[in-house]
């Protein structure tokens, strides 16, 4: 009786052993399959982390629409000529009576160039919205005012009776030139140079942004800073004309004329 519970329990025990076997078996497949899951999932990450396309680029328009505006720097929209007659003359007084007069007619071609300084161009002048944009630039003035001292001449030089004239011819010359240029300066703004100019440098900025592919363009100008066509004339940086012809002779006016 006793050898027949031991060959029970024996049959229990390795009848226990092969379902903990068996379990141990399923349990470890169960394991290895997730795990080649886990596997699989975690490469397809990092793959898919390693080939992710590079963020799309952050790109302000209105700094490019800017920086292409300026570009042009200084914008010369008009342009004007002139050909002025200038008169100088200096004394010689002795006391308070004139011992002799010298006198220099001089014949300035000069030029005045007038646009708008599109370097100073900020952002917040541009306004952005899809494809409409509204610009505002800077109020025309003066770039450039100079005599042409190629073209000019000097017409007539005469010191006088018996030459008592001071021989003055540079500082007379030079004094003219100032002058001339002066009276060609406020012809041209008598002219309306600055407006002219306004309009056109709105024409072409109008024209560059329509260009870039903005279907509604609106361009305004800054007001002008000072109401003074000559004032603007003279911040500008005008190089002193330099007297381009020797100092005239005492001929007679008809053999100096050039």
């Amino acid at each position: 009786m006793q050898e027949q519970d031991e060959r029970g329990v024996g049959v229990v025990l390795r009848n226990l052993s092969m379902m903990l076997a068996g379990g141990l078996i399923a349990a470890t497949a169960v394991g290895s399959f997730w795990a080649v899951r886990m596997g699989d999932r975690l490469l397809s990450s990092a793959q898919n982390f390693l080939n992710a396309p590079p963020p799309s680029p952050q790109v302000d328009v209105r700094s490019i629409v800017i920086e292409q505006v300026r570009e042009a720097s200084d914008l010369t929209t008009a342009v004007f000529s002139m050909q002025a007659v200038v008169p100088t003359s200096q004394d010689v007084k002795l006391g308070n009576f004139t011992v002799g007069t010298t006198k220099l007619l001089y014949i300035a071609h000069g030029q005045v160039q007038a646009g708008v300084d599109l370097s100073q161009i900020r952002a917040s002048d541009a306004q952005i919205s899809g494809n409409s944009i509204q610009f505002q630039i800077p109020a025309p003035r003066i770039l450039d005012s100079k005599v042409d001292v190629n073209r000019s001449s000097v017409y007539d030089y005469n010191r006088g009776f018996l030459n008592l004239g001071p021989d003055v011819a540079p500082d007379l010359q030079t004094a003219a030139q100032k002058e001339a240029l002066t009276s060609i300066v406020r012809a041209a703004c008598d002219d309306g140079i600055l407006q002219r100019a306004g309009d056109r440098a709105k024409q072409v900025v109008t024209r560059l942004l329509t260009t870039a592919g903005y279907t509604q363009v609106n361009v305004t100008q800054a007001p002008p800073v000072s109401a003074s066509c000559v004032a603007s004339a003279q911040s500008s940086p005008n190089p002193a004309p330099t007297p381009a012809n020797p100092a005239p002779s005492t001929a007679p006016a008809a053999e100096r004329q050039l």
